[in-house]
């Protein structure tokens, strides 16, 4: 039973698009290990909580923290509380809030300074992601008990011990910071966030409930 139906209408499109087979064998053995633990969490019928950081919270940790919330959504796979921070506090980067609107997420802009919060939501009757650049060790995020999941090579170098982490997983991906003031810019962001939908809906399609 999945809760496909419950997301809004051009998510539910896209997801339509994702094809497992396109994740290579070395992608997959990277994401193993976050599926290991997502497993172990769901067996044990403990709360799980994914932490997903890079250096400044600001793209990629945010496009995963959404998608993977987004994806337990989907596959049922309950109590799974998804957040995001980075070694230091910056801003949700316009385009990726952009990119996700393009996408069919519903998003509310909370207030308008200089990091803004957004109120994203990816189901008709689901609780909307809050999403703002906050360090890892927020007050907003969780103390214990969590997997830190290392979205930039950066942070992961940068970060060689995060206080509270039950386990720590690199899932590494390129920056579309990139091609920021390009042509390539628009295709870039939305390349690069159909990745990681992809590889979270892969992520969660292995969990047996």
């Amino acid at each position: 039973m999945l809760n496909k139906e419950t997301l809004l209408t051009k998510i539910k499109e896209v997801t339509l698009s994702f094809n497992f087979e396109e994740i290579t064998f070395e992608r997959k053995n990277i994401l193993q290990p976050l599926i290991d633990f997502i497993q172990l969490k769901v067996k044990n019928q403990e709360d799980i909580r994914l932490n997903f950081i890079c250096t400044h919270n600001s793209r990629r940790s945010h496009l995963s923290q959404i998608w993977a919330q987004t994806a337990a959504h989907y596959y049922e796979i309950k109590n799974v509380f998804c957040y995001s921070g980075g070694t230091e506090a910056t801003a949700l980067f316009p385009k990726v809030a952009e990119t996700l609107k393009n996408t069919g997420f519903k998003i509310q802009k909370l207030s308008e300074e200089n990091n803004p919060v957004y109120a994203i939501k990816f189901a008709e009757n689901g609780y909307p992601v809050i999403g703002f650049s906050k360090t890892y060790d927020d007050d907003f995020n969780p103390e214990s008990g969590f997997a830190a999941i290392m979205t930039c090579s950066n942070a992961d170098d940068g970060c060689p011990f995060i206080a509270g982490a039950e386990k720590r997983i690199p899932v590494t991906f390129e920056d579309p910071k990139a091609f920021d003031n390009t042509p390539q810019q628009t295709e870039k962001y939305q390349e690069r966030s159909l990745q990681i939908a992809t590889e979270m809906f892969y992520v969660f399609f292995q969990i047996k409930k």
